[in-house]
C-alpha cells in the first residue's frame, strides 16, 4: 500500500483512500489511519497477540459504529484519536446480564493505560457509558456532538479525569451530582454552546472551584 513505515516505531496510512486496517507490526508505536475510507475497526483478532501502539490515529473516516470491548491486545495505548467520524454508538462497557453480578473479567483490562479519548465532531447523543473502565483516562474530548443531558453515572469512578470538553453540543440538563468525585478534575470543564438554562450553582457544586477552569458561554440563559 501507500502507507508509510520507518522500519521500527511509526506507520503513517493517512490519506492513502484504505477502506481496511492493514497489519501492523507489533513494533509500532504509533499509527496513523486518518482520512481515510474506513468503516469498522475491530481491536483483536482472536490471535491475543499484543500492539505495542502508544498512539493510535482513527479520524476523519467512516466508522459509525465502535466497541472498545475487545481492546484487551493494546496494553500501553494512550491515546484514542476518533475525531470526525460519523460515531453514533461506542461501546465501553459489556451488557448487564439478565441474572446474577455484573462481571467484568474481560473490560477489567480495557486499555488500561489510555490517556487521552477524543470522541469529536461524531454523531453521539450521550456520553459512553463505562468511561469509569479507563481506569487511567485523563482527558476526554466530545465536542461538536449531538449530547442531550449529563447524567449521574456518565462519569462515575473516572477518578483520574482532568480535562472534560463537552463545547457545541446539545445538553439542557447537567445531573448536579454529574462530576461528583472528580477530585483531579483541574485543567477544563468546557460546555461553551450548548443549551444550559439551569443555574450555575447546580453545575458546579462538588467542582474544586480554585483548580478549575470552566467555560460556559454561549449558552441559552
Amino acid at each position: 500500500s501507500e502507507c508509510q513505515w520507518d522500519g521500527q516505531f511509526s506507520l503513517n496510512c493517512s490519506f492513502t483512500r484504505i477502506s481496511t486496517i492493514p497489519d501492523v507490526s507489533q513494533t509500532a508505536v504509533t499509527a496513523d489511519f486518518s482520512y481515510n475510507n474506513i468503516k469498522t475497526f475491530v481491536c483483536s483478532d482472536g490471535r491475543n497477540e499484543e500492539w505495542m501502539l502508544k498512539h493510535l490515529n482513527l479520524s476523519n473516516n467512516l466508522i459509525s459504529e465502535l466497541s472498545l470491548t475487545t481492546c484487551t491486545n493494546l496494553p500501553i495505548l494512550e491515546t484514542l484519536n476518533l475525531n470526525g467520524n460519523a460515531i453514533h454508538t461506542l461501546t465501553l462497557d459489556m451488557p448487564t446480564p439478565a441474572r446474577g453480578p455484573k462481571k467484568y473479567s474481560i473490560t477489567d483490562r480495557l486499555l488500561p493505560a489510555l490517556k487521552v479519548l477524543s470522541v469529536e465532531r461524531n454523531n453521539l447523543n450521550t456520553v459512553p457509558r463505562g468511561l469509569g473502565l479507563l481506569q487511567s483516562l485523563q482527558t476526554v474530548h466530545m465536542s461538536s456532538n449531538a449530547i442531550q443531558q449529563i447524567d449521574p453515572k456518565d462519569f462515575q469512578n473516572c477518578s483520574q479525569l482532568k480535562d472534560i470538553n463537552l463545547r457545541n453540543n446539545k445538553i439542557t440538563k447537567i445531573h448536579p451530582l454529574a462530576f461528583r468525585d472528580l477530585n483531579k478534575l483541574q485543567v477544563v470543564v468546557d460546555l461553551r454552546e450548548n443549551g444550559l438554562t439551569i443555574p450555575l450553582p447546580q453545575i458546579l457544586v462538588s467542582l474544586n472551584f480554585f483548580q478549575l477552569e470552566v467555560y460556559l458561554s454561549k449558552n441559552a440563559w
